[in-house]
């Protein structure tokens, strides 16, 4: 065989390796790291905005609808949202995170305004 056959070899089983991680589930439960799959999203869509925009969520939890300002991640299965609600006052939304429904949409912010940016809070290892 030779140093360009070796080559593909080697090529074709690391993509082989990266594909069956991507298509089969991993031997951690999904909802098990349900929290940093959501905070990673939310995450994500904040930083893809531009400097004149910010990223609105909110959660509705009973009757209060929430505008999330933080959200902290206790556990792997627990978020917790903090935020204000419609009279301003601070409120936290302490729920599975199986159970957590937000809606995010990017909003501009006004002239001279500064964009107000989530923050995230993972649980401290150990």
């Amino acid at each position: 065989m030779g140093l360009g056959d070796l080559t593909k070899q080697f090529a074709k089983e690391a993509l082989a390796a990266q594909v069956s991680e991507v298509m089969e589930p991993s031997a951690q439960p999904a909802s098990d790291a349900l929290s940093s799959i959501i905070m990673g999203q939310v995450q994500a869509m904040q930083n893809a905005l531009k400097d004149d925009q910010e990223l609105l969520v909110h959660c509705t939890a009973g009757r209060e609808i929430v505008r999330v300002l933080e959200m902290f991640a206790p556990s792997q299965r627990l978020l917790v949202l903090t935020g204000v609600d419609a009279e301003r006052t601070v409120t936290r939304v302490v729920s599975p995170a199986e159970a957590v429904q937000l809606v995010c949409k990017p909003a501009p912010v006004k002239d001279g305004a500064k964009p107000t940016r989530l923050r995230f809070v993972s649980r401290k290892p150990g």
